[in-house]
């Protein structure tokens, strides 16, 4: 049981959806999206609401039994930072849970888009957000101050008939 969670990039809160009040006795959802906390979902766990920075979390420290955060951590633009921000604000035996695209997501797509406008324009700017590498995820983890790491990846291919359903399945 955790007595008070933080949700970082919490957006419209899906994460809650999926937490009862049997493991989480509250939850703070912070996002620095302020629509997407208005339009949060209904969660039974008692729930505040708090607009801020990743970066920047406004939190006194050793003050969250647990943390987690769900793709949201690829769109900050100071990982080692957010991580030293999320280590700060939990308890010294607290637990952190994150989960983010890797280096490798959406290589394909990455590839294609390069190689388009290379043979088009005669180079090529990214239109893809990069993504942090998982080996160095451990590393930047060990540097904000956590240790017992456990660090694992998922692969998973999905096929699209055309670019246009890949860009309406990034969109949703």
């Amino acid at each position: 049981t955790f007595p008070l969670a933080l949700d970082v990039g919490s957006g419209r809160g899906y994460i809650a959806q999926h937490l009862t009040k049997e493991t989480i006795e509250k939850l703070i959802q912070v996002d620095i999206a302020e629509n997407a906390l208005k339009n949060a979902v209904e969660s039974e766990i008692p729930t505040v609401n708090v607009v801020a920075d990743e970066e920047f979390l406004p939190f006194k420290e050793d003050t969250f039994d647990l943390v987690v955060s769900s793709l949201s951590l690829h769109w900050v633009n100071d990982l080692p930072r957010a991580f030293r921000e999320i280590h700060q604000v939990l308890k010294p035996d607290g637990v952190f849970i994150g989960a983010m695209f890797g280096g490798d997501t959406l290589y394909e797509l990455r590839c294609s888009l390069q190689l388009a406008e290379l043979e088009r324009e005669g180079g090529f700017s990214p239109h893809v957000s990069p993504f942090t590498a998982v080996s160095d995820l451990g590393h930047l983890l060990s540097r904000a101050g956590f240790n017992t790491l456990t660090v694992d990846t998922d692969e998973i291919q999905v096929n699209y008939p055309g670019l246009f359903e890949v860009m309406e399945d990034l969109q949703g």
